[in-house]
């Protein structure tokens, strides 16, 4: 019989699975809604993600993913999330992320000025993803 003290946790994405623990004590993920904590034999809840990252907890150690949108489902102590896009903190390459970072900027400033909303928003999401890896890369 499985430990009901302890959540199991996988991250998939598009191109597979990202990330996976077992045992882990908490999860910590940002959601449309805010941030929410997730223990063992919390409710079952399914919720939207936001581009931010996501904190796995157990013992004293703690890992830390970039999550690119998707959603959370919880229940029986299972935690699954499917995200468009995610990477563990120690697979990000800072450099292409700072070199997305500013290419974004500049499609932002090219978006502005001709007044295109659909490329402006691209740019603004790509920003984010970017501003998300960097700074789960930093940490």
């Amino acid at each position: 019989m499985a430990d009901s003290s302890v959540i199991n946790i996988s991250i998939v994405t598009p191109d597979g699975q990202v990330y996976e623990h077992r045992a882990a004590d908490m999860i910590v993920v940002s959601t449309q809604s805010g941030q929410l904590g997730i223990m063992a034999n919390h409710v079952p809840i399914i919720a939207t993600l936001d581009v931010d990252e996501t904190r796995v907890k157990y013992g004293d150690q703690e890992d830390e993913i970039a999550v690119n949108g998707g959603f959370i489902e919880f229940s029986n102590n299972i935690a699954t999330i499917v995200a468009d896009s995610a990477e563990n903190q120690s697979d990000i390459d800072v450099a292409r992320a700072e070199n997305a970072k500013e290419r974004a900027q500049r499609l932002i400033s090219e978006a502005r000025q001709k007044h295109d909303q659909a490329a402006l928003d691209r740019a603004q999401v790509a920003l984010r993803r970017a501003i998300n890896r960097i700074n789960v890369a930093k940490k």
